[in-house]
């Protein structure tokens, strides 16, 4: 008979001793959170104070800020505590609570990016017609889907699949508590969470790459065969919406394979390289990318700072 149970705790075995290096990993890994929270919190007041930006384009910009807020928060504050600590081991409760955090975030993330797409694809494609297609109720429709869906989804693969798992063992390959990597550990049969996986991969994340993909055609079509003013526009807002795409999708390609496949032939430190970097260089490149691309909200952050200063100096005097 299989010796199966419900562990009370993970052990997260990718973490190896570094001695007093530990110290200077958590200088690096807190000064990445704190320049996350920074660039994110700073571009979601921009949008919020100036009501030159209360557009369609920026309310959804406003959501995928604060989106790589939820999925920092879920991976950061156990992490440093894990670098800190001798024993790497984290509650059942709170592995499964970071593993629905993280696998949101990424959901969210991808509804969030098609969402985007399809904005400006009617704002370039269909430039007359686009405030009676993008109207207020439509926004918040929209809005309320790319959270909900992912947060529910989620919900039911955690607490209705991987939870009633009966497990065979309690250690976790990786810095972070991964939901297949639970699976990978279930004396029972997990065909259900695998058949279930695969079928919401390529139904709903396919249909939503297939979207971006599909505007993002139009808008070069358009591109091409519009005036010059059009292609400015079109590649203003368009280039640094499909670098954050490029760059999502790559680190969800990196641990989709890392996941899936048998990667100890590569160094550890790779590895787990690998695994963050789909959840630690998306909240940082992103608002970059749009804080220093899109010239509407460079000029008001610009004008802002330089406000800010004219009125310290006027103070001084």
């Amino acid at each position: 008979m299989i010796n199966s149970t419900h562990f009370s705790y993970f052990t997260l075995a990718a973490y190896s001793d570094t001695g007093l290096f530990k110290y200077l990993y958590f200088i690096i890994v807190m000064i990445l959170y704190m320049l996350i929270i920074c660039a994110n919190l700073l571009l979601i007041v921009v949008i919020c104070v100036n009501r030159s930006l209360h557009e369609p384009m920026y309310m959804f910009l406003c959501s995928l800020f604060v989106n790589e807020l939820y999925g920092s928060t879920g991976l950061f504050p156990l992490l440093l505590l894990q670098i800190l600590s001798d024993i790497h081991t984290v509650s059942a409760s709170a592995c499964f609570l970071q593993i629905f955090c993280l696998y949101s975030y990424g959901g969210i993330e991808f509804f969030n990016l098609a969402i985007m797409s399809y904005d400006r694809y009617l704002a370039i494609c269909y430039p007359l017609q686009y405030n009676t297609r993008m109207t207020s109720s439509k926004i918040a429709v929209l809005t309320a889907l790319m959270w909900i869906y992912p947060l529910l989804i989620n919900a039911l693969i955690v607490a209705g699949l991987t939870f009633p798992l009966q497990l065979c063992g309690n250690i976790i390959n990786k810095v972070y508590c991964d939901n297949y990597y639970v699976i990978k550990l279930a004396c029972s049969d997990t065909r259900l969470n695998n058949i279930f996986g695969l079928t919401h991969m390529f139904t709903v994340i396919l249909g939503l790459i297939l979207l971006i993909i599909y505007t993002h055609i139009r808008i070069l079509y358009a591109c091409f065969s519009g005036s010059k003013q059009t292609r400015q526009k079109a590649l203003s807002t368009c280039t640094p919406h499909l670098a954050s795409l490029l760059n999502f999708s790559i680190g969800c390609f990196f641990e989709i394979v890392q996941s899936r496949f048998n990667m100890n032939n590569l160094p550890n430190i790779l590895r787990i390289f690998l695994s963050l970097y789909w959840l630690t260089c998306q909240p940082l490149i992103s608002p970059l990318l749009y804080g220093l691309k899109m010239t509407k909200i460079r000029v008001l952050f610009r004008n802002m700072l330089f406000r800010g200063k004219t009125v310290t100096d006027n103070n001084i005097r």
